[in-house]
């Protein structure tokens, strides 16, 4: 369905937004519109997400644009798949089957870059390190792995504002997105996902405690991994 969208002072803007459901059958308009250079609302397992190609700068920066985000705040990437990880981040000093337990669900693995790394140097510039995603949610990950890029990923809402969980909860902000799929309430809450950093060898530090940090946690200390308790 098609929604038109009125202006504050009373008057109809001609722009008509795209509201579809988050299924298959329109993970195709999604794809190009990502490759186009877009930016797409969607749903994850844990927010609605604004979606754009983490290798476009002019897309990284729409999105910053949008939130109304400093660009100091740091972009996380969502991919298709496990196994792409290691085109963007440095994965090999992690445990044997670590990423396959965490991922996917509701976690933000903070990786080093590396030389290897095929993303835009513009993306994050000066940090060394990228949170990455491979969220549970079959259709952001039908669209990762269709645009064959990874995509810069980050809550749907602006910059300070409450996360969304719903469609209405950023409806002032649907006029920027090229598309906006509806995947109904999501049902993990506000929390977000549990990021934590794996940059250094045997040790994790969770940065933020989002939505699944005791399994999280579990799963690290199942692979041996210590908290690093370090302040740098």
């Amino acid at each position: 369905m098609a929604w038109s969208l009125e202006k504050s002072d009373g008057n109809v803007d001609t722009k008509v937004v795209s509201v579809s459901p988050a299924t298959e059958d329109y993970a195709k308009e999604a794809i190009e519109a990502i490759k186009a250079g877009k930016v797409i609302a969607v749903p994850t397992d844990t927010l609605y997400g604004f979606a754009c190609d983490a290798c476009s700068a002019e897309a990284v920066n729409r999105i910053y644009e949008i939130k109304g985000r400093k660009h100091t705040s740091p972009l996380a990437i969502c991919v298709g798949d496990i196994h792409d990880i290691q085109r963007y981040a440095m994965t090999d000093h992690l445990p044997h089957g670590l990423l396959d337990c965490l991922l996917p669900g509701p976690v933000t693995v903070v990786l080093r870059r590396g030389e290897s790394s095929i993303l835009e140097k513009s993306l994050n510039p000066g940090l060394e390190s990228i949170g990455v995603r491979v969220p549970d949610y079959n259709f952001i990950r039908v669209i990762a792995r269709g645009s064959r890029s990874a995509l810069a990923l980050t809550s749907a809402n602006l910059s300070g504002q409450p996360s969304s969980i719903n469609i209405k909860d950023f409806e002032n902000l649907w006029e920027h997105c090229a598309y906006v799929y509806d995947g109904g309430i999501l049902p993990a809450g506000r929390a977000g996902s549990t990021v934590v950093d794996l940059t250094k060898l045997g040790k994790y530090k969770i940065l933020r405690p989002g939505s699944a940090k005791e399994e999280t946690v579990a799963i690290l200390e199942r692979h041996s991994l210590l908290e690093d308790g370090t302040g740098d």
